[in-house]
């Protein structure tokens, strides 16, 4: 499949947004030890590639710095006149930005793939060129062009085989000429098409408006099971805790939508629904809440394949108690506690993977609904004994305008999604978050435990990076990278704009700052200055391509970095470990819990930290 993306995996297909199809064979798919090759058909439904593609080569004998590759920590080289990496947008003519960096997890040079990733994500339904060119080895020496390509740059070949990547290449050859692109030293060239907007998001649309205009203005059948109230002697935070379950539209191809369930598709290739499941949620209401003050609703998004009982940690309590907030939360099904199993299955092949964005959007339903019943004025929560006060008077807020969104680690990342889709709050939180797991999975220690699993299934480094580069084609369905240009900016249909803060630990053990920052750039996030102390940073230009805040207060969406005072991160696709792991640290400012509980209600960022880097405990 090298290079991979590449329009020539595509036909043509008059039928989609971008007027072709991916059309994977399934001999060419990777293979696990047992020799099973990925079934490629649910990519197939794709009308290009993911917006956060890595693209993949591989170069024998390439060594980045006598090159001159930009590396992560200096992605402005990559605009540079002479750089040798060019991703080439054909509509526009532009340059994209972008970082490379040879697999640090191969130990085998001969199996160590170049890796080359968007700075920012790429433009949907658009053409890119990649073209490399004067690329050296470690002595120096210039690496010649690569043969099958070399006989792809002059006339049609003589065989008939390599007719058809003769005409790709052509193309990708024109693109460059075309934009005044050198193409001496030229080592190999290729396009590939971004998908639509459509493509990535009308499943998940399908889902949302199908239900939601079934729902109508009404609020959500919804059972209480248990009200507990708190001695203050026992839980001095919260005074009352909550447990339901809401009955939810199910688009899922199984009864209960368990884990391995796939979507429902109807004869038009959309979602269809298949009766109704349930969503178990648990809700929190603070002691500060009373009938006079009534809390603040906010939807809660827990992080890696956890559980909603996470807003029962201690700093989660104390940002409730706090800032006066009833966090409400359901699981997200697809990467919860409960899915595990099923991930595991898809680690060992792939051709399961499908499963887990197709869960993650009915999660996406499951929590617009729960949102739903927390701020419906009428028949909601709040129209219920369990949240009243004795006297019957309600201890939390409902109505327009007052539910907002708040999502750690991977509810941050899966919160860019669902915050993309809500039509009910325009206010979303992502504490520790990022875009693309493609990026994420090699620079997290979060992976380690099941790398264990994938790399004995997929034993080639090699394989295994074409893995993740696929997975992430379907994932963009299922987690912020495939919404994040809808965000803040260019709403989805029936959708309105969202403002955004994004708080990042720096060196952070389990999200990369690498993909963080990519979130920032793609969404329009101003950062917030200072950001870090004078040289804790190994970037030569830190923050790159994210330009700083006007003034503060700012009525926008911002990036905020705190520093606890750990290590910075390697600039390889390998996990930090150094230090203590920073992923949490954030919440444990006080400082930190101001400013996100002043945003979620305001939609304004303060300065909170005093106009000096942000920086948090670290326990």
């Amino acid at each position: 499949l090298l290079p991979f993306p590449s329009d020539y995996y595509t036909v043509p297909d008059p039928g989609t947004a971008t007027g072709i199809r991916v059309n994977l064979d399934r001999a060419a798919m990777p293979a696990n030890l047992l020799g099973t090759h990925i079934n490629p058909a649910e990519w197939n439904r794709n009308d290009g590639f993911s917006p956060g593609s890595m693209l993949l080569v591989h170069v024998p004998g390439l060594d980045p710095q006598t090159s001159g590759i930009a590396p992560s920590t200096d992605i402005a080289r990559s605009l540079r006149a002479d750089a040798p990496i060019v991703l080439l947008n054909t509509r526009t003519g532009q340059r994209h930005p972008y970082w490379a960096e040879l697999d640090a997890g191969a130990s085998d040079p001969a199996r160590q793939a170049l890796i080359i990733r968007p700075a920012r994500n790429l433009d949907e339904g658009t053409r890119y060129v990649v073209a490399l060119r004067n690329l050296r080895t470690a002595t120096g020496a210039l690496i010649p062009t690569e043969p099958t390509f070399a006989t792809l740059t002059g006339g049609p070949p003589a065989d008939p085989a390599l007719t058809r990547r003769w005409e790709y290449a052509q193309r990708a050859l024109a693109s460059l000429a075309a934009a005044g692109e050198s193409t001496a030293g030229l080592y190999v060239a290729w396009d590939f098409t971004v998908a639509s907007q459509r493509n990535l998001t009308e499943r998940a649309l399908r889902i949302r408006d199908d239900a939601f205009g079934r729902l109508g203005t009404a609020a959500p059948v919804f059972t209480i099971e248990s009200a507990t109230d708190h001695p203050v002697e026992s839980d001095p935070l919260i005074q009352r805790q909550v447990r339901g379950t809401i009955v939810v539209p199910s688009y899922l191809d199984t009864p209960l939508g368990l884990p391995g369930s796939r979507l429902n598709y109807g004869s038009d290739g959309l979602p269809e629904r298949d009766g109704t499941q349930v969503a178990r949620f648990i809700c929190n209401i603070p002691r500060s809440a009373s009938a006079a003050n009534p809390a603040r609703p906010v939807l809660y998004g827990h992080g890696l394949l956890g559980s909603p009982d996470e807003i029962n940690s201690g700093a989660l309590k104390q940002y409730m108690y706090e800032s006066n907030s009833m966090f409400c939360a359901t699981a997200w099904i697809g990467m919860a506690s409960e899915d595990i199993p099923n991930v595991v299955r898809s680690l060992a092949d792939f051709s399961n993977f499908p499963t887990i964005p197709d869960r993650q959007q009915q999660s996406f339903l499951n929590f617009l609904f729960l949102g739903r019943a927390m701020s419906h004025a009428r028949n909601g929560f709040t129209s219920r004994s369990a949240f009243r006060d004795a006297s019957g008077r309600p201890l939390a807020r409902a109505g327009d305008g007052q539910l907002a969104y708040l999502g750690n680690s991977q509810g941050g990342i899966l919160g860019g999604a669902l915050c993309a889709l809500a039509v009910e709050f325009t206010r979303c939180g992502l504490g520790v978050p990022a875009i693309n797991y493609s990026t994420l999975l090699d620079r997290s220690v979060d992976f380690d435990p099941f790398l264990l699993v994938f790399g004995n299934a997929y034993q080639d480094p090699i394989d295994q990076q074409l893995v993740l580069a696929l997975a992430q084609m379907l994932w963009d369905r299922g987690e912020g990278n495939g919404y994040a240009h809808h965000l803040t900016t260019d709403p989805l249909p029936g959708t309105p704009a969202k403002r955004v803060l994004l708080v990042e630990a720096f060196g952070d053990h389990q999200v990369a700052n690498v993909a963080t920052e990519v979130q920032a750039r793609t969404i329009g996030a101003r950062l917030r200055t200072p950001a870090l102390a004078p040289g804790r940073s190994l970037d030569v230009t830190p923050f790159w391509g994210i330009p700083a805040a006007p003034s503060m207060p700012y009525a926008g969406s911002m990036l905020v970095m705190v520093d606890s005072g750990q290590p910075a991160p390697p600039p390889t696709n390998t996990p930090p470990r150094a230090g203590s792991d920073p992923h949490s640290h954030p919440r444990n400012s006080p400082e930190i819990r101001s400013m996100i509980a002043h945003f979620l209600a305001t939609g304004e960022v303060v300065d909170t930290c005093g106009g000096v880097p942000c920086v948090a405990p670290a326990s």
